[in-house]
């Protein structure tokens, strides 16, 4: 008789299980609502001597368990607070760990641009794989290749589908909108957002001049006089490229300026040289929670649109199985 040839088995998890770092409560909040589960209970504890210890409230032990925590500041209490989170449920025995990482530290230290120097983004890769986790999930790394550094599987997802859905309603009461890339660098990335908005686009050209480490913007590549302006970029850290770009746009005759990022780091003094430039609005998304004192001198300025949905969703369909392509006609 024939031999019966066994049938490819795929392992399977038991319920979602939701767990919050302290690094961004109310998105993960925000996503919890958007799924029906409730977060599940842990213990976060600072000790005198900072160190963190986590205690979990049940047993995770065969359970499909997401991680939500950005890793903004405070940096290194972040990072170190999803590792050991990561590695609690490791030993707790947990079927499959995600790492949801909304904004991921240290993408900007992506390779060897000068002698004696670290990748630390490829440092942070694999401590999040040792610590325990068996996939990630984030939004708008600042570097394609740092997909690279991971040896796990993931879910590189944008939020520009979010903000270009709120831009394409917007555009309608502009005049003439003009996409402007706040530096060649995202060149690629602007003109698809700029397309995705059926709008021209403009470049601001900046250059290193003599000793100063700052780039100074030179000129733009575009047309932008009479026009109203969105200035794009994946983030704003210290506002120096947009401060720059909305000086250069205005100087060329540009009417009201937006401006558009994924992620608001806000470092340094950046709310408050925001606070003072020409801006209509500055519209972003909840991938790095505002502090309200930040919020406040921005006002009215200010309009956070949330990726919980679309992180909800894409951990529902990774928890089933299903394409996270299809939500995006991939």
């Amino acid at each position: 008789m024939p031999q019966h040839k066994p049938s490819r088995e795929y392992p399977s998890y038991g319920e979602i299980k939701l767990f919050s770092g302290t690094g961004s409560p109310d998105l993960a909040d925000h996503i919890s609502r958007y799924l029906g589960l409730p977060l599940s209970g842990r213990d976060v504890t600072l000790f005198p001597n900072d160190n963190l210890f986590v205690k979990l409230h049940k047993s995770v032990r065969g359970q499909d368990v997401f991680v939500i925590q950005t890793t903004s500041r405070p940096v290194h209490r972040n990072l170190m607070e999803l590792l050991i989170m990561l590695q609690t449920l490791r030993l707790d025995s947990a079927g499959r760990i995600t790492a949801v990482i909304p904004y991921m530290c240290y993408a900007r230290s992506d390779k060897k641009d000068m002698p004696r120097v670290p990748i630390t983004a490829r440092l942070v890769a694999d401590m999040i794989e040792i610590a325990g986790a068996d996939r990630y999930m984030t939004l708008d790394l600042h570097a394609g290749q740092i997909q690279g550094f991971f040896s796990i599987p993931g879910d590189v997802l944008t939020a520009f589908h979010i903000l270009t859905a709120h831009m394409f309603d917007l555009r309608l009461k502009m005049k003439d909108p003009v996409v402007v890339a706040a530096d060649l660098g995202f060149a690629k990335k602007g003109r698809n957002f700029a397309a995705s908005l059926d709008a021209p686009i403009a470049f601001v050209e900046k250059r290193r001049s003599g000793d100063d480490a700052r780039p100074a913007a030179l000129t733009l590549i575009g047309n932008v006089e009479g026009c109203d302006v969105i200035v794009v970029d994946d983030e704003i850290d210290t506002a120096g490229s947009i401060i720059q770009a909305v000086k250069l746009v205005k100087e060329n005759g540009a009417r009201d300026v937006y401006a558009v990022c994924v992620h608001p780091i806000f470092s340094e003094k950046a709310v408050d040289q925001l606070a003072e430039l020409p801006l209509k609005t500055i519209i972003t998304t909840d991938t790095v929670p505002i502090p309200e004192g930040e919020r406040e001198k921005l006002a009215e300025k200010l309009q956070v649109l949330s990726v919980a949905p679309l992180l909800g969703e894409v951990i529902r369909r990774a928890h089933e199985g299903r394409s996270v392509g299809e939500m995006f006609n991939e």
